[in-house]
């Protein structure tokens, strides 16, 4: 299997951020429909975050980008701590029925971007990932949502001039190729699952976790931060 966000007749596929968001849609929403309110109150590894801030931040920055709202500091920590108030008062369900919506609809505004937006699915996709690693469900940044989830994690990186590195992953045939290579350094080398590349490129915890790395630092990857 190979992870391009260009197709095989060398298109750019437009419709992979919407498929991720719908992808996790439909695994994520009936957890979060079942869940009491005591789970939205669980601490996330996003520092100060609860898996209902998770939540509003998540349904909020889709809703902006849906309404091509994008002013406020959209995107930035106090934008994204704005947003999060502003829903302070809305019932859990109300988040959830708001971020369902959010990942149903947001795929044709971010393919209409170009790729401009396409980290915003892929954000989408990490947080979902925050939310069953708080509760301690299996599936946290892995799952259905992988085949479309690692193509972006390399473009993205790609986008953030992110060193390059050759990721060797579990159970997959072909390497992801991430970062840019501008001669200054050799690629580094990753072998490991791909939920752990995952958690290094989003700054997320590593409990228990074995890989090889190397040419490059744990710290060095992150791009999410």
């Amino acid at each position: 299997m190979t992870y391009d966000v260009i197709s095989a007749d060398g298109t750019y596929e437009s419709d992979r951020p919407g498929r991720l968001l719908r992808t996790e849609r439909d695994a994520l929403i009936p957890l979060l429909r079942a869940a009491d309110d005591a789970a939205f109150a669980v601490a996330t590894c996003c520092p100060g975050w609860a898996v209902r801030d998770v939540l509003a931040h998540c349904s909020a920055a889709l809703d902006r980008v849906i309404e091509s709202r994008f002013d406020g500091g959209a995107f930035t920590a106090e934008g994204n701590d704005r947003d999060i108030a502003e829903r302070a008062d809305w019932p859990n369900s109300r988040i959830v029925d708001e971020l369902e919506h959010g990942m149903t609809h947001a795929g044709g505004p971010i393919a209409a971007s170009k790729g401009l937006l396409d980290g915003v699915a892929l954000g989408e996709w990490v947080h979902a990932g925050d939310v069953r690693d708080a509760w301690g469900l299996p599936g946290a940044y892995g799952g259905d949502g992988l085949a479309d989830a690692l193509p972006l994690l390399a473009a993205f990186s790609k986008q953030r001039g992110a060193l390059p590195l050759h990721a060797d992953l579990d159970g997959f045939d072909e390497p992801l190729i991430l970062g840019v290579g501008d001669g200054s350094r050799p690629p580094a080398r990753y072998i490991g699952d791909a939920s752990t590349l995952v958690r290094l490129y989003a700054g997320r915890p590593l409990p228990g976790s074995e890989f090889e790395l190397a040419g490059a630092t744990q710290e060095e990857l992150s791009i999410f931060s």
